[in-house]
């Protein structure tokens, strides 16, 4: 629940309130209707070179005049242990404002244990402060969901904020402020540039723990092509892929 999904995402620094995509039905659900079209898309992590810490995830965008539907499916671990998420959000935008709702059912398996699962709540939104800066916000498992019925163990809330400035057409600057509330802030800053109309290159940074972070993407039409690259010592890399399609006006 606490993963960014997807790669373009993941390039700048795991940062989740900007860069309207599908995939900002996981990452921040208030700015799903800003995408342009509809879409679907599929990622993969694979963190540490292990193949129980890999993420599997499909989200889907539907656009309509009355605003974008979500639909997001991911799957976490291995066969010991595993946390898979499948959940429906709606984003609607007015004015100059962009607001989001999603629910979602979390499961936590655990070989030997069992398995438990609860049902969580998020909400996010963009405000477009002039046509160069935007301000979002996104706060996830508001109702502070637990692991089970059978625990008090609850799953983290977090809460998010970021700008992000457009010095010029080919440029995005991003920096975003994370807090869990039982845990101390995580600053992330990081770029976009749009080197040709067809490719795009980006990097960024996290503090406690230090990160950094790479990666681009390759479009072509409606089809686009992203890859991550993440550093985190002394655990090692991990490297991050997904694939986005589009489709209507």
């Amino acid at each position: 629940m606490t993963q960014v999904h997807g790669a373009r995402n993941q390039g700048i620094g795991n940062q989740r309130v900007h860069l309207p995509s599908t995939w900002s039905y996981f990452n921040n659900i208030g700015a799903l209707d800003r995408t342009k079209k509809s879409g679907i898309a599929v990622g993969y992590d694979h963190r540490f070179g292990l193949q129980e810490l890999s993420t599997f995830d499909l989200a889907t965008a539907i656009k309509n005049r009355k605003g974008t539907f979500g639909l997001g499916i991911s799957r976490f671990g291995g066969k010991l242990f595993n946390q898979q998420t499948i959940g429906i959000g709606y984003s609607h935008t007015l004015g100059v404002n962009s607001i989001g709702l999603k629910m979602e059912y979390f499961q936590t398996q655990m070989e030997g244990f069992g398995s438990g699962g609860s049902l969580l709540f998020s909400l996010g939104g963009i405000t477009e402060l002039n046509p160069k800066l935007y301000l979002g916000a996104s706060i996830s498992n508001i109702n502070r969901g637990k692991i089970s019925q059978e625990t008090d163990s609850r799953l983290p809330t977090l809460v998010q904020l970021g700008l992000h400035y457009l010095p010029t057409e080919t440029l995005s600057l991003l920096i975003e402020l994370e807090k869990d509330i039982q845990q101390s802030p995580l600053l992330k800053a990081g770029l976009e540039y749009r080197l040709k109309e067809w490719i795009f290159l980006r990097s960024g940074i996290n503090t406690q723990p230090s990160r950094f972070f790479a990666g681009f993407s390759i479009q072509k039409g409606n089809l686009r092509l992203d890859y991550a690259y993440s550093q985190l010592a002394p655990l090692g890399s991990t490297n991050h892929l997904s694939l986005n399609y589009q489709w209507g006006d």
